[in-house]
């Protein structure tokens, strides 16, 4: 059997029927780590001391009946999110050898649950432009995406089954895109942020990495919870409550605003896939309210980026990378008039989106340009997830496509506002029946 093509649902039937114990599965992850890791670069810190001693004391657990449900699944962290047990440098060096005092919110739902913290994930300064040293496990020239590099990268070279990452403008997704896996950003607000990095408090969203539907659900039901310390939070959503099953999903089918700037073969192949698939697809255009919709988001993640890196900046600027000067410098030209322009546009833009979901069941549309980029000095193009961050709409890229050259192109699939769960059981039935 090889336990590193199993999904963590899988792996835990092994775990429940003792076929399997914890030490043994980690073992065998560290071993497939250490041989690919060379190459492929994906994490920022690992301890495997540590990850021994976790998954002992989980099988001690289990052999006294003690054990969490969900106990032994192995999960790497974005390098912004803070881990008491593991240094968190923000992908900078403004930042070596930070050691937080304390978990972050989400980190904490994970330990309760006797998930396994596998390490930090490599990410791009501050979760911004300039990229680490992660690369693409398909194709080792080409880009792994940004910023959640090296959390995607964990998942799509089977060093784990699941990951974390964050979004702000397409961080989870176009990764996801990238390296041909699922990355799921939930409604906005309905992770907690706090002990993460921010950039925008206005678009920072937690997102999740799988490589099934099921093992997305699971690390998203353990971290989808109320915190009353970030202010943005929704109350009362949960994945766990029961959706009305149809037979057959509206879907509407949107270019948007970024396509005419995407790769040929990829509105080729998407255009196609339209075509032939089963689905009840009709392709409609956005309303005119997003016509600066790329704009828009540019200034808001611009504002947000200054407010949250200011400081680093003012006291620490020659030890940026220049992608990241460049980025806070935008915002700090930024004109506030502009700002809440871009505000009240997206408001704009929220109240018209709301207007399809009323005749459509979800929004399916291009989750990259295409390929990932044969080029490590980029991460690529946020252009076609930017605007749906903007509008805080739960969104998933689903690895359904190739490239020219054989590379994955996801299909990003979106719901309204809270219908996440409605989200996992379309894309479920994408991955399954079409």
């Amino acid at each position: 059997m090889n336990l590193l093509k199993l999904n963590a649902f899988e792996i835990l039937k092994l775990f429940n029927s003792n076929k399997l114990n914890t030490v043994e599965y980690v073992s065998e992850l560290i071993n497939h780590i250490k041989l690919r890791e060379p190459n492929v670069k994906a994490w920022a810190f690992l301890n495997e001391d540590l990850v021994n001693s976790y998954a002992k004391k989980i099988d001690e657990k289990r052999s006294n009946n003690l054990q969490k449900p969900f106990a032994g699944i192995p999960i790497g962290i974005k390098d912004i999110i803070d881990t008491k047990d593991f240094p968190t440098e923000n992908g900078s060096k403004t930042c070596l050898n930070r050691q937080p005092k304390e978990d972050a919110h989400l980190i904490k739902l994970l330990r309760e649950n006797d998930v396994i913290i596998f390490g930090k994930c490599v990410t791009t300064e501050f979760a911004l432009s300039a990229p680490g040293k992660t690369k693409n496990p398909n194709d080792l020239e080409c880009t792994p995406g940004g910023s959640s590099s090296g959390s995607a990268a964990a998942v799509a070279d089977k060093m784990i089954p699941t990951s974390i990452g964050t979004q702000t403008g397409g961080s989870v997704l176009r990764p996801a895109s990238f390296n041909g896996i699922i990355g799921f950003k939930p409604t906005f607000g309905s992770i907690s942020r706090s002990g993460i990095s921010p950039i925008s408090y206005r678009l920072d969203h937690p997102g999740v990495y799988a490589r099934c539907i099921e093992d997305v659900r699971i690390i998203s039901n353990l971290i989808i919870s109320y915190h009353e310390n970030d202010y943005d939070m929704i109350n009362n959503l949960s994945l766990k409550e029961n959706i009305v099953e149809k037979s057959n999903y509206k879907f509407a089918f949107i270019k948007g605003p970024a396509w005419p700037k995407g790769d040929e073969d990829m509105k080729e192949n998407f255009q196609k896939y339209v075509q032939d698939s089963k689905m009840d697809v009709t392709e409609i255009t956005l309303p005119k309210s997003f016509d600066n919709a790329l704009h828009n988001h540019e200034v808001i993640m611009n504002g947000g980026i200054y407010s949250s890196l200011k400081k680093v900046y003012q006291e620490d600027k020659n030890n940026l990378h220049p992608y990241t000067i460049k980025r806070i410098e935008n915002g700090l030209n930024l004109n506030a008039s502009d700002y809440v322009d871009a505000i009240e546009s997206a408001k704009q833009m929220k109240f018209d989106l709301n207007t399809i979901f009323k005749n459509f069941d979800a929004i399916i549309t291009p989750a990259a340009p295409g390929e990932a980029p044969r080029d490590l000095t980029t991460t690529g193009n946020a252009m076609f997830n930017g605007y749906w961050t903007m509008m805080g709409v739960p969104a998933i890229s689903l690895p359904l496509l190739k490239g020219k050259n054989s590379l994955p192109i996801g299909v990003q699939v979106i719901t309204s506002w809270k219908n996440d769960n409605l989200l996992l059981k379309i894309s479920d039935d994408i991955l399954k029946k079409y």
